[in-house]
């Protein structure tokens, strides 16, 4: 069957509360499913905290027996695998007696690739699968870990508009406000590690939590990148190939300076790249990527282009991916 005009809006949908699941559901991906007959929502589900229940047997257990004949949209093809908590998702989506499931991105993991949609479809369940954009976003740091084996990473640098993140002496100022800085929080708590350069932790002493009510149980683990020791509580990283060895997380939030910025994009593992650009000028500091240049007017270094760009109270975020 060929896709109906609205199932790449209910997948936007189910993109959308997958961001409920992350990073709680680590070690899995952050999945959503949305249930649906004549556009009236039966039952929705996301990823539970420590990866169970799925985001398909939470979406069913609310539908119950009106699931039955109606259509499924998950972001991710259901698992395929049995493991010690419990059965498959699609064994137990293939028992509820659904006509259709709409799949957003399909599993990259050798366990299900493929067989999930296989064992739905052999239980006569109609499986349509979009390769959906949204979808694939919203599991990037899944499909990074399972494709590049390391986590996905995301680059955030405060900016003034003539692209510089503070003074060349280093000492702390402020560039961003209030809503910029809440907005970082609210991506901190998105992400599993953070991590900045030896120089930042010198001069600023960062806390690097997270200070949004309700969410100050979600700061992410601090890391350091240097050649010196880590303060106590601190990971280190040598370089920033060692990233890898942060699997099985699957985000990664690297705050700066711009050494740090130039040592991840000259890496080449900068996944996704934030620019909080501020409208004063401080004339002239520490430019922002390094030696790779400034960030004027929330510009970013070569190889990148944008995909998205808002305003954050005062200030603007403009959100870059590589070519």
């Amino acid at each position: 069957m060929a896709a109906r005009a609205d199932d790449r809006s209910w997948l936007d949908a189910a993109a959308a509360l997958a961001i409920r699941a992350r990073p709680a559901s680590a070690p899995n991906p952050a999945v959503a499913a949305i249930i649906v007959r004549d556009r009236i929502v039966l039952g929705r589900g996301w990823t539970a905290a420590g990866g169970r229940p799925h985001a398909e047997a939470a979406a069913l257990a609310q539908a119950g027996g009106a699931a039955r004949g109606a259509t499924m949209y998950v972001t991710l093809e259901p698992c395929a695998h049995r493991s010690e908590r419990g059965p498959s998702c699609a064994d137990i989506t293939a028992r509820a007696g659904l006509a259709r499931v709409v799949v957003g991105c399909t599993d990259p993991d050798p366990r299900t690739n493929g067989k999930g949609i296989a064992r739905l479809r052999d239980a006569g369940i109609t499986v349509d699968v979009l390769e959906h954009h949204a979808s694939r976003a919203s599991l990037a740091g899944f499909l990074t870990r399972e494709e590049k084996q390391r986590p996905h990473v995301t680059l955030k640098l405060a900016v003034s508009a003539d692209g510089f993140i503070g003074p060349t002496s280093g000492e702390p100022v402020t560039i961003t406000g209030e809503v910029a800085r809440a907005h970082v929080h609210r991506q901190r708590a998105l992400a599993e590690a953070i991590v900045v350069g030896g120089a930042t932790l010198r001069n600023d002493n960062p806390r690097l939590d997270v200070r949004l009510p309700g969410l100050e149980g979600r700061s992410p683990k601090r890391f350091v990148l240097t050649r010196g020791q880590a303060p106590h509580g601190w990971g280190r990283l040598a370089g920033p190939q060692d990233i890898a060895g942060l699997c099985p997380m699957q985000y990664c939030y690297v705050e700066g300076g711009g050494a740090t910025a130039e040592a991840f994009l000259n890496a080449g593992l900068v996944d996704e790249l934030h620019i909080y650009c501020a409208p004063l000028r401080l004339g002239s500091g520490i430019p922002a990527y390094g030696n790779l240049g400034l960030a004027a007017e929330g510009a970013p270094p070569p190889g990148f282009s944008r995909v998205d760009r808002r305003r954050i109270g005062g200030d603007t975020l403009s959100i870059y991916r590589p070519h």
